[in-house]
């Protein structure tokens, strides 16, 4: 008896339309001796020299699925194959300088000046702290307190952050109640540490998330008008530090657990940009995740999130909602 072993190897293309590429191994079968031919006709022979596969190795034609469209905010490279992004951020300095019009009027010297004037020199080092537990029955957000928990949790998490040792820059928060509240039980626990609050970490709906789920689902304009918003975010916080700025530097953002979990996903998104837009769980975004799968991991109150980005542009996620520094017995999800 014949017998065959498939593998089928999808990944959908990110700019433009959707490419599906398919490879099926073919294990050897019983006749004459050797491989079995293909005959003609079949998907093999639509192969053509220049994209021949090794022996056994069969690639077949784009089939007729194609992936879930992303919102328009959401760049998807074009390439042909996994690469790293050094301008995720639009910071990179060779993106910065008019080259065409450096090579016209200037030489090699002052070009490789104006580079290194672009060029950060300083590591940005970012928390994200999810708000603690709050009064889910309130109708409007003044109402959403936190609880006696949440501001047990919010202490502990300050007492954390304090033990670290660091010289924290800044703290921006949401200006939701219980992010407010969240911020203030820290700060105390942070003297002298100046405090920003920003509409645009507020909680909402990023992206749609894959695979959807039942017992959560916004209409389509919330995620259209929460999304643009929560990726203004992003943009706006998440990236590596100024030119001008000379020392690491170490901020503080107490916000939401949907903004924290695509800032995740985004903030990988952004570096590390692969040929692939299935999401069916073989991407772990830390490494290569993506944007829609945010909602595949979960985060506790009062939780820290450490990222990391350096002078270059690479990035790094040192924890993910870390609560170990709290008592079982504290720890919510709520």
């Amino acid at each position: 008896m014949s017998f065959r072993r498939a593998l089928a190897l999808a990944a959908c293309g990110l700019a433009g339309g959707s490419v599906l590429f398919s490879a099926v191994v073919v294990g050897k079968q019983p006749g004459r001796g050797g491989d079995a031919e293909p005959r003609p006709g079949s998907a093999a022979t639509a192969v053509t020299p220049a994209s021949a596969a090794p022996p056994g190795l069969l690639l077949l034609p784009p089939a007729a699925a194609s992936c879930p469209p992303a919102p328009g905010w959401i760049e998807r490279p074009a390439g042909t194959g996994s690469y790293w992004d050094s301008n995720w951020d639009r910071r990179e300095p060779l993106a910065l300088i008019n080259l065409k019009k450096k090579n016209e009027e200037t030489g090699e010297e002052e070009l490789a000046s104006r580079l290194d004037h672009c060029k950060a020199k300083a590591t940005r080092h970012i928390f994200l702290i999810r708000h603690s537990q709050y009064n889910l029955d309130g109708r409007a957000d003044k109402d959403r307190t936190l609880t006696p928990l949440g501001r047990e949790q919010a202490e502990l998490t300050g007492r954390r952050l304090a033990s670290l040792g660091l010289k924290f820059d800044q703290i921006i928060h949401s200006s939701m109640t219980r992010a407010t509240e969240t911020t203030e039980i820290i700060s105390k626990h942070l003297p002298g540490v100046k405090k920003i609050s920003t509409d645009l970490l507020r909680e909402g709906a990023p992206i749609e998330p894959d695979p959807p789920v039942s017992h959560w689902k916004p209409e389509a304009v919330q995620y259209y008008e929460d999304g643009a918003r929560i990726e203004a975010a992003f943009r706006n916080f998440i990236h590596r530090a100024d030119a001008k700025q000379e020392e690491d530097s170490y901020e503080i953002f107490v916000c939401h657990a949907n903004v924290i979990r695509y800032i995740v996903c985004r903030y990988v998104l952004g570096c590390m940009s692969i040929v692939n837009n299935m999401f069916v769980g073989f991407f772990n975004r830390a490494l290569q995740f993506p944007p829609e799968g945010w909602l595949r991991m979960s985060l506790n109150n009062g939780s820290i999130t450490h990222l990391v980005i350096r002078p270059n542009g690479r990035v790094a996620l040192r924890t993910l909602g870390d609560t170990g520094f709290m008592p079982p017995d504290k720890i919510t999800r709520t």
